[in-house]
């Protein structure tokens, strides 16, 4: 029906509806890695939307570029292009587009709500970002991302590393849902018996992947034959 209708349509028309389908398959997500532990996710993150194709808006705090030194070996540039480079190296070949900022970076896209993109990730989040996100405090790049995430009703995941929740992690977890936020705690499901690290990796991954409306086949899906 679809192509049939298409068809009765001028040529140059046609086009154009094409490209505005194509255009709209590519997402911008800012995704942010703070000083929690959990870097794997958030790497394993950033690989699988690069490869479905998403633009990613990416910034990172000093205490996460600890983080990723302590469970990954691996050392995050200061300088955007420099972690640009970098990434681009350690990913290999992706589809999507890659832009780092720096977390002072105040003419960074995501910054305004005039260019918000369509979606933000903080993974993993630390209680001090969730707090701050919570409270309306924007005084770096991630948090004022996030916060207009909130204002402009776009989806805002967070991804919480913490263990055991303290009272007051509740109540700014409780206070961000109830802003329309998305509170995501890395547990990984055990029902569909991971055989390793990555693949409990890839079941919170999938699952994030899911909120923000992209395809991906990291896990077998409950009542689907493997």
């Amino acid at each position: 029906m679809y192509f049939s209708a298409l068809s009765a349509l001028p040529r140059e028309t046609v086009f154009f509806v094409q490209y505005i389908g194509q255009q709209q398959l590519v997402k911008t997500i800012t995704l942010a890695f703070t000083g929690a532990s959990g870097m794997p996710y958030g790497m394993r993150l950033l690989e699988c939307l690069l490869q479905s194709g998403q633009r990613v808006h990416l910034v990172y705090s000093m205490a996460a570029q600890i983080v990723a030194r302590q469970e990954m070996d691996m050392v995050l540039p200061n300088r955007p292009p420099d972690a640009e480079r970098m990434l681009a190296e350690r990913l290999g070949t992706f589809s999507g587009e890659l832009h780092v900022f720096g977390r002072d970076d105040w003419y960074a896209p995501m910054a305004s709500g005039s260019n918000p993109g369509d979606a933000m990730v903080i993974c993993p989040c630390t209680m001090g970002t969730l707090a701050k996100v919570a409270s309306g405090i924007s005084d770096d790049l991630i948090a004022r991302a996030a916060d207009v995430m909130l204002k402009e009703r776009r989806t805002l995941i967070l991804a919480p590393r913490e263990m055991p929740f303290s009272v007051i992690h509740l109540e700014n977890m409780l206070t961000l849902a109830r802003a329309g936020a998305v509170i995501m705690p890395p547990n990984p499901g055990f029902y569909y018996q991971p055989g390793s690290v990555q693949d409990m990796v890839d079941f919170v991954v999938a699952r994030i992947l899911d909120h923000l409306g992209v395809a991906n086949t990291l896990l077998p899906r409950w009542g689907e034959k493997p």
